[in-house]
């Protein structure tokens, strides 16, 4: 569960680190910090899954199924990181929308396994 956790919040510190570089334009070193972002989220989903195949956690307080949620939440997060990249190589704009959304879904998904991981 730390594991998962270390990895995560690691991501989701890429991730804005990744959103700040979007926002300055182009040119930098965004290939580098989104490999590097794409591996830690991939090991912290990585982590999750194998968190969740323990005892459940987080009945007693209604949140026994977070870390079910979180989970598809940051997979679906984890598929759109790829288009991101493909799309942001034809043209930055093109990219926005996939962005937001990549962005959205993990947020979400985020601040859901932190209720999961404090509640449960």
């Amino acid at each position: 569960m730390t594991a998962a956790a270390f990895a995560l919040t690691a991501a989701v510190t890429l991730g804005a680190v990744l959103a700040l570089l979007y926002l300055r334009g182009p040119g930098g070193r965004k290939p580098i910090v989104a490999g590097v972002h794409g591996i830690v989220a991939a090991a912290g989903f990585g982590f999750l899954l194998i968190a969740l195949q323990g005892p459940r956690r987080g009945d007693a307080m209604g949140v026994g199924s977070f870390g079910i949620v979180a989970a598809v939440l940051f997979g679906i997060a984890l598929v759109l990181g790829p288009f991101i990249s493909v799309l942001y190589r034809r043209s930055a704009a093109s990219a926005g929308a996939v962005i937001a959304t990549h962005a959205s879904v993990a947020i979400i998904g985020f601040v859901v396994f932190l209720a999961w991981v404090s509640l449960g």
